[in-house]
């Protein structure tokens, strides 16, 4: 029977119980409906992932004990960061949970000049947090233990100069293919755009900051689609699905 997964920011020891957060805590309470006894891998994003028991589950706290340390890592040797134009709904949140299964490194939300999303502050850091926390049940579901960064929103032009490695934009109508590129110090840096695509000032900024126009296929492809068969074709490439 497949055992349920939770990433924990705090620090694991064998044998020494941890009580978990109020929103862990509900997690393993409501949704996944864990009992007194029952088996949980914990992760907390240093490596490896320990298989625990859990202690105790009331409706004051949720206790758990890690019994043994796996050292398990199911990472590519591909450093990917991926800089997402924001969509709207359910295609933000679709990008970031599949981007997370086929192995991200790094997410930025970007606010570009055809983002149709509009954040007043406080609304802006609940988005940020919904987003960090389907990147964190993403990472938990998929198996991995070193979850994403997810960095805070970002506007395009300030996010542009700090990036590294290759650096490619996708542009349903450049010229070049990710077949003719090479990852430098095995790390890539995709820009994907939103619904409505980079502005032409943006393509100027991109391509002034070294980031190369790249097409995947003949087709126009949904922000949500582009992004996602960006990150499958250069795990394929460069990554860790040619050695599946």
């Amino acid at each position: 029977m497949r055992i349920s997964r939770l990433y924990t920011p705090i620090s694991l020891i064998i044998n020494q119980t941890i009580e978990l957060d109020d929103d862990n805590a509900h997690y393993v309470r409501s949704v996944l409906r864990l009992k007194k006894d029952a088996k949980i891998i914990l992760f907390n994003g240093q490596g490896g992932e320990y298989l625990s028991i859990v202690l105790e589950v009331s409706r004051k706290t949720v206790s758990i004990v890690p019994e043994q340390w796996h050292d398990r890592s199911v990472e590519s040797p591909l450093h990917i960061t991926l800089g997402l134009g924001i969509s709207r709904g359910d295609r933000m949140d679709f990008s970031i949970q599949k981007s997370v299964e086929l192995g991200v490194n790094r997410i930025t939300p970007l606010l570009t000049e055809r983002c149709v999303v509009q954040f007043k502050d406080d609304k802006k850091s609940q988005r940020l947090t919904h987003w960090q926390k389907i990147a964190q049940h993403a990472a938990e579901q998929s198996g991995r233990t070193l979850p994403p960064d997810f960095t805070e929103i970002t506007q395009l032009s300030d996010w542009l100069n700090q990036q590294q490695g290759l650096k490619v934009f996708l542009d349903p109508y450049a010229e070049t293919t990710l077949a003719a590129l090479k990852p430098i110090d095995m790390q890539v840096t995709l820009l994907a755009g939103p619904e409505g695509g980079f502005a032409n000032s943006e393509r100027e900024l991109a391509i002034a900051a070294g980031f190369i126009p790249v097409r995947l296929g003949s087709r126009i492809l949904r922000t949500e689609t582009a992004s996602l068969a960006a990150l499958a074709a250069v795990q394929m490439l460069w990554g860790d699905f040619g050695n599946a």
